[in-house]
């Protein structure tokens, strides 16, 4: 399995019986699989997102929007609840070029990446218990 460091973005080999083992880094030594999101930018993202073999659920979001920040602690919960699932998030004001990539138009939105390719989109804030059920819906019963 590939994983991609949040922290580097070196590509990191990790067996599929090694992903509970706190995986880390093999270059900067930072964790590859922590139980919460990470912060990606303008660079990381797109390595990130083709690199890292498990689905990758990212958050489009920014200080200033109230619907973003009462999402965040519902993000995190639901990154607990789906340890195979990688979460990110990026800052849309910081990360103006993967916002317009993406086609971002309002925040928060979530994008759901598998095997490199966007999957699934929804705009606005959800619960956590919502998120994981709409994850499963589109990466199937291996990742939730």
């Amino acid at each position: 399995m590939n994983l991609v460091c949040p922290a580097c973005a070196t590509t990191n080999r990790v067996s599929d019986e090694r992903l509970g083992d706190h995986p880390v880094c093999g270059s900067c030594r930072a964790p590859l699989m922590e139980a919460e999101p990470v912060s990606l930018g303008d660079s990381t993202l797109p390595a990130f997102v083709a690199g890292t073999e498990l689905p990758v659920l990212v958050d489009f979001w920014a200080a200033w929007c109230g619907p973003c920040t009462t999402m965040a602690p519902q993000f995190a919960a639901a990154a607990r609840q789906l340890p195979q699932v990688r979460f990110a998030k990026v800052d849309t004001d910081a990360a103006p070029a993967a916002a317009a990539r993406h086609g971002i138009r309002s925040i928060p939105t979530l994008v759901l990446f598998a095997g490199g390719a966007e999957v699934a989109r929804v705009s606005g804030a959800l619960p956590a218990g919502q998120l994981v059920q709409w994850v499963g819906q589109h990466v199937g019963p291996r990742a939730a």
